[in-house]
């Protein structure tokens, strides 16, 4: 049944030029252009999807297909990818929105602050200003969302669901002990590792590896292995992991505090990146907030088999 369903959600995928930098965008529902005004009836909101890292776009496919079914179709959700997390097919044609054509390349748009203004310019360029915002930042993509509504206010942002969010000391998190050496001091290491073993690989014997990977893991969706395995792709990846560690260290209360109203927090209880004492703290810190702790189970890398479950707790946000 749910195949079904899966069949007959229209799903687009295209590729925009944002900020110097092409970049790829899933769109569920009829709506590709929200400043058209002879197309399908225009929708009163965006539900829009700025992943983790790596920030590979169709791994939330399944999870933005949950969503929009269990909103009745009534909303487009969109997925943004991370400039530079990408390959892009040679026979893509990139697109350019209207407001996009004279915007400036964005300064070091591989690094966290890159990333940031990217998400902005591309919001600023497709969405117009009577179409609500819905943000999910998963992972980083939270802290993402937090800078988001912090520097373009006049984006017309109504709520932030922000799950598993890496807001705050991710160097000092039991993951980010064991990963900050590796993105920091050795990452040049990783990057000529990757080109050495990866590039001459036949994609056929990557694409196995990935597919049987993603498999166990109860995958639904077909992962474009060019990006996961591209070390173009894993390289912006790891730098970018390393800015996360040496630059998100203290929780941003100011802006917390500005939004709260519009802020939901979900924290995991087995999760590596952000344990259950950073949820404890945000409880303590801001008793009024709408912070919550998974009691199903749930890990970090939701999306990779838990798409459906994470789908049902934020539709049901939303609709309530």
């Amino acid at each position: 049944m749910a195949s079904e369903v899966d069949e007959r959600i229209p799903v687009h995928e295209e590729f925009f030029l944002c900020g110097g930098v092409e970049t790829r965008i899933i769109k569920c529902g009829p709506w590709t252009n929200l400043f058209d005004k002879q197309g399908v009836n225009k929708p009163k909101q965006l539900i829009f999807i700025i992943p983790g890292n790596p920030g590979h776009s169709p791994f939330y496919e399944p999870f933005a297909k949950a969503l929009y079914s269990l909103m009745k179709s009534r909303f487009p959700v969109w997925i943004i990818s991370h400039a530079g997390c990408s390959f892009i097919p040679k026979d893509k044609k990139i697109l350019t929105a209207p407001q996009e054509s004279n915007a400036q390349k964005i300064e070091d748009i591989y690094g966290l602050n890159g990333q940031i203004e990217h998400k902005v310019a591309f919001l600023r360029a497709h969405v117009p200003k009577d179409v609500k915002l819905v943000l999910i930042g998963h992972s980083v993509g939270s802290y993402i969302a937090l800078q988001v509504m912090d520097r373009a206010p006049d984006l017309p942002v109504v709520h932030a669901f922000l799950l598993f969010p890496t807001i705050e000391r991710m160097s000092e998190s039991p993951n980010g002990r064991f990963a900050t050496p590796f993105l920091c001091r050795f990452r040049y290491m990783l990057y000529a590792i990757s080109y050495l073993l990866l590039k001459p690989c036949p994609e056929i014997i990557k694409s196995f590896i990935i597919q049987t990977a993603l498999g166990k893991m109860s995958f639904e969706t077909e992962v474009p292995v060019r990006d996961i395995l591209q070390p173009f792709c894993l390289a912006n990846a790891a730098y970018l992991g390393g800015q996360e560690m040496i630059r998100i260290v203290k929780r941003d209360d100011d802006i917390i505090k500005e939004h709260l109203p519009k802020l939901t927090f979900y924290y995991g209880k087995t999760d590596g990146w952000c344990p259950v004492k950073y949820y404890e703290d945000m409880k303590k810190d801001f008793p009024e907030g709408n912070i919550y702790l998974c009691e199903k189970g749930i890990p970090h890398a939701f999306v990779l088999g838990f798409s459906q479950e994470m789908a049902t707790i934020v539709a049901d946000w939303i609709n309530n």
